[in-house]
């Protein structure tokens, strides 16, 4: 069974974008992945999109929206939600269907990151890096354990705190 995860953040445009795209390439077969924002930047931070290509993670399709096209009753129903940002954890999500387990992965906002080019780009690789562990930490969790929804969620809650 392939499980739905969408990834929730303010802007869409960097961290649920990398976590979009991570998931989709390392999920494949097991999960498919989405991303949205409660106000979408309308783009995608060229920065969040160099720094995939640069490691070799798809980008085609990529595209900032809004948490809304997630929210009709008919659209596809959602196993999982994950916020990444603060702010997104704190808002009211939009009714999203489904019997879907919430929880929060609280990451710091690289497009936020001031400096030079190479600061910037040092922000984006350390926030992939870190999405890469969580993500890395959530494939080993076994399919079977979707059933019991205590146990489920005792295991996707600690993922949070690995960096």
């Amino acid at each position: 069974m392939t499980r739905r995860v969408l990834f929730l953040c303010t802007g869409n445009s960097a961290r649920s974008i990398l976590a979009e795209s991570t998931l989709r390439a390392w999920g494949v077969g097991r999960y498919e992945s989405f991303s949205a924002g409660s106000r979408p930047a309308g783009t995608v931070h060229p920065s969040a999109i160099a720094q995939l290509e640069h490691e070799g993670f798809p980008t085609d399709g990529l595209r900032s929206k809004s948490w809304d096209e997630f929210a009709p009753e008919q659209a596809a129903a959602m196993d999982l939600v994950v916020t990444v940002c603060d702010s997104a954890a704190a808002e009211a999500c939009p009714v999203i269907h489904g019997d879907f387990v919430r929880v929060h992965w609280g990451l710091f906002d690289p497009a936020a990151v001031s400096g030079s080019d190479a600061d910037k780009r040092a922000a984006f690789a350390q926030a992939h890096a870190i999405i890469k562990e969580r993500l890395r930490v959530f494939l080993e969790i076994r399919d079977d354990t979707w059933h019991d929804r205590t146990a489920l969620k005792a295991l996707l809650e600690p993922i949070a705190a690995v960096e």
